[in-house]
C-alpha cells in the first residue's frame, strides 16, 4: 500500500494533549467454552447469541483512587440534564481471532477462535437518572486510543443529540493502550497512570483480544442492565466508534458480529478504505484486505459516515466505498474534516441550548487555528464545517432503522477525481450530504490545505469570504439569512440536519454579525 496513511498514527492527538499501556496474558488455543455464559437476555438484537458472546462480571460502581473516572475531554453538566455518571470493571475471558485463509475484499470472512485470555477493563456509562427519562437506546462506543489514551470521539460529536433524547452512552476502553503503557502524547492520561490506585485491577491481555472484548460488553449491556444501566430496560444496543476505532469497527462487523449478534447497529465513522488488521499478536498474523468492504450477507444495519477528509489520499476510504443496500447506507459529508473546531475547541462543552451552534457559526468567519492556548496551532486555521449536524442526524437514523427497518435516506455522494474531492467556484466540495454551510457559504470550507505530515493535517481549513464577495453573494444581512434558513429547511428536509438543530442553527445566523447584522 503506497498512499500515505496519516491519519492511521496521528488521528485526534490533539484532542488528547490536555484533556481534563500492562501485563499481556494468553491462554492455550483450545476453543473457549460459553457454558456458563448470561443466562436471561433483558433485550435480543437480530441473532443475539448470550452463549456465542459469553459471561462476564460486571464490579461497581467503582469510587476509588482519586474519586473521578479518567477521560479525555469533558462533557456538560450531567446531573443538570438528569444524567448519571457510573464507572464500571468488567473482568472476562476473552478470544482471538484468526481465519486459515486470507481475508477477501468482500468481508465475507469466515473466522475462527484461537487463544484465550483473562481481561479486566472499564467502562464508563452516561445515562438517565430516571428511568422515565430513558428512551431506550444504548450507544456503545469503542473510545480512541490514538493518542495513547481514550477519548470518546463519539460522544463528544453527538452529545447534545443523546442527551437530549435521554439516549444512554456507554465508552469502553477496548484497547490496551487506553490502559496502560508508556510514551506518546497520552501517557500520562493512561488509566494506569492517571489514578494507579483506581485502576490497579485492569489488566488488558492485547489488542488482538479487543474484538471479543467489545462483543462481551454489548452482551452484558443487554444481560446486566440492572447493574451497568441501574436497571434501565435497553431497547437498541448500538455501536459506534471514530477514526482508529473505526478501522477496528469495519474489521469487527465482517469477523464478529454474524456470529454474535451482541449489536443492533453499527455508526462507522470516518474509517479507511481497509480495516484493522484481525490479528497481529497471537500466533499469524492475519491482515485486513484493501480495501474491507462491509459484507453483504449481514443482517445488521452499518452506516458510514465519512468526511471529506476520508475520502482524501491520506486516508482514502474512496477505495472503500460501496453502494447503499438494505443493511447499508453511505453518508458523506461535503465541507467537512476528519476533526475539527467543533470537536477541538466547542463540542465537550456544548450544553444544547444554542451556545455552541452560535460558536460554530462565528468560526465561519473567524476561525481557530490553535487549541489550548497554543499547545497545537496549525499554519492555517481548520475546519468549522457542519459534520456534528451529519453524525447526530445519523445517530437518529441509524435509531429509527433499527426500530422500524426503515433504513436512512440514501445520500449523494462526494465527487472524487484523483484522490480528491471535486471543488466548485468557492472551492468548496461538489456532491455529498449538503447543509447550509456549504449551499449559503461564509467561506470555504476544506477536508484538506494544512501540511500534508503532523495533527493539523487532519483538522482541515476554514478560509473566510471577504466582505466584498459577501455584498456580491447576498447583498445585505437580510439576504444572507433569508437564504441560510431555505438551506436549513432543505437540509432538513433530506434528513442530513435533525429538525432539533434548526431552530439553532436559524438563530445563530440571525444574531450574527454578518453583514451588517
Amino acid at each position: 500500500m503506497c498512499r500515505s496513511r496519516v491519519a492511521l498514527s496521528l488521528v485526534l492527538a490533539a484532542v488528547l494533549v490536555t484533556a481534563a499501556c500492562s501485563s499481556s496474558s494468553s491462554g492455550d488455543a483450545a476453543e473457549p467454552s460459553r457454558d456458563d455464559a448470561a443466562t436471561t437476555s433483558t433485550t435480543s438484537g437480530p441473532g443475539f447469541d448470550p452463549e456465542a458472546v459469553g459471561a462476564v462480571t460486571v464490579e461497581g460502581p467503582v469510587t476509588g483512587g482519586e474519586g473521578t473516572p479518567v477521560l479525555a475531554q469533558g462533557t456538560p453538566d450531567l446531573a443538570a440534564k438528569g444524567y448519571v455518571e457510573e464507572e464500571f470493571f468488567l473482568t472476562g475471558e476473552a478470544s482471538a481471532f484468526t481465519s486459515d485463509e486470507a481475508l477477501t475484499t468482500d468481508g465475507r470472512w469466515t473466522v475462527e477462535r484461537g487463544g484465550t485470555a483473562d481481561y479486566t477493563t472499564r467502562v464508563l456509562v452516561r445515562r438517565p437518572g430516571d428511568a422515565a427519562d430513558f428512551n431506550g437506546t444504548v450507544v456503545v462506543e469503542w473510545l480512541n486510543v490514538t493518542g495513547g489514551l481514550d477519548a470518546p470521539a463519539m460522544y463528544t460529536l453527538t452529545q447534545v443529540e443523546l442527551l437530549r433524547t435521554g439516549a444512554a452512552w456507554i465508552g469502553v476502553s477496548a484497547q490496551q493502550a487506553g490502559i496502560s503503557g508508556s510514551g506518546g502524547l497520552g501517557d500520562r492520561l493512561r488509566l494506569k497512570n492517571a489514578d494507579p490506585e483506581r485502576y490497579a485491577p485492569l489488566d488488558h491481555p492485547g489488542d488482538d483480544f479487543s474484538y471479543d472484548l467489545f462483543a462481551q460488553v454489548g452482551g452484558a449491556v443487554r444481560t446486566q442492565p440492572d447493574v451497568l444501566l441501574g436497571g434501565l430496560e435497553p431497547e437498541v444496543v448500538l455501536a459506534t466508534g471514530e477514526s482508529q476505532s473505526a478501522f477496528r469497527l469495519s474489521t469487527y462487523v465482517n469477523a464478529v458480529q454474524p456470529g454474535t449478534g451482541a449489536y443492533d447497529g453499527f455508526l462507522v465513522v470516518s474509517r479507511a478504505d481497509p480495516g484493522a488488521a484481525l490479528a497481529e499478536d497471537t500466533g499469524a498474523p492475519v491482515a485486513a484486505p484493501d480495501p474491507t468492504l462491509v459484507r453483504d450477507d449481514l443482517a445488521t444495519p452499518v452506516l458510514v459516515l465519512s468526511s471529506e477528509t476520508d475520502l482524501g489520499d491520506g486516508i482514502g476510504y474512496d477505495r472503500g466505498r460501496q453502494p447503499d443496500t438494505d443493511t447499508f447506507r453511505g453518508w458523506e459529508v461535503a465541507g467537512t474534516a476528519h476533526y475539527d473546531a467543533y470537536g477541538l475547541t466547542i463540542g465537550a462543552g456544548d450544553e444544547g441550548t444554542g451556545e455552541g451552534d452560535a460558536a460554530l457559526f462565528a468560526a465561519l468567519t473567524d476561525p481557530p487555528s490553535a487549541i489550548y492556548g497554543g499547545v497545537i496551532e496549525c499554519d492555517r486555521p481548520f475546519n468549522a464545517g457542519p459534520f456534528t449536524y451529519a453524525a447526530r442526524a445519523a445517530v437518529a437514523a441509524l435509531d429509527t432503522w433499527v426500530r422500524t427497518g426503515e433504513p436512512p435516506p440514501e445520500m449523494p455522494r462526494l465527487t472524487v477525481e484523483d484522490g480528491a474531492p471535486v471543488a466548485d467556484r468557492d472551492g468548496n466540495a461538489e456532491g455529498g450530504i449538503r447543509t447550509p454551510q456549504l449551499d449559503v457559504p461564509l467561506a470555504t470550507l476544506s477536508g484538506s490545505g494544512q501540511p500534508p505530515n503532523g495533527f493539523c493535517g487532519l483538522f482541515g481549513t476554514t478560509v473566510p469570504f471577504d466582505e466584498a464577495t459577501r455584498v456580491e453573494r447576498y447583498g445585505d444581512h437580510a439576504g444572507f439569512v433569508a437564504e441560510w434558513d431555505a438551506a436549513v429547511d432543505a437540509a432538513v428536509a433530506s434528513g442530513a440536519v435533525l429538525e432539533a438543530d434548526a431552530e439553532h442553527l436559524k438563530q445563530a445566523a440571525a444574531q450574527a454579525d454578518v453583514l451588517g447584522g
